[in-house]
């Protein structure tokens, strides 16, 4: 299994923007963020894979960009003009499969998850 370690988090106002890490150790082919608010289900946020394929979820569309870098081992989530919707915790997970595009969004086709880091986002 991937080791993943998450940072970045924090309070922010609504409008402002974070940049999330993860640092990870081991093979991932596919690897992704989710979020989960309390009371909530864990939701798929952005995903991407080792030949850069990316999937966002309808509600960052447009205002997050995923990325990855292979020398620092790192996975990252860049959010733009925050709303109080995102508020949540934050997970990376990985695995070592190709995922379709439709699957890459799903917490059910990762194997490997990180401890998660808090974004609380006032209005």
């Amino acid at each position: 299994q991937v080791q993943l370690v998450e940072s970045g988090g924090g309070s922010v106002q609504a409008g402002g923007s974070l940049r999330l890490s993860c640092e990870f150790s081991g093979y991932a082919y596919t690897m992704a963020w989710f979020r989960q608010a309390p009371g909530n289900a864990r939701e798929g946020v952005a995903a991407i894979d080792v030949v850069g394929r990316t999937s966002y979820a309808d509600s960052v569309e447009g205002r997050s960009t995923i990325s990855i870098d292979n020398a620092k081992s790192s996975l990252y989530l860049h959010l733009n003009s925050l709303k109080p919707e995102d508020t949540g915790m934050y997970y990376c997970a990985a695995d070592a499969s190709y995922l379709a595009s439709r699957a890459r969004l799903q917490h059910s086709a990762y194997k490997s998850w990180g401890q998660g880091t808090q974004v609380t986002v006032s209005s």
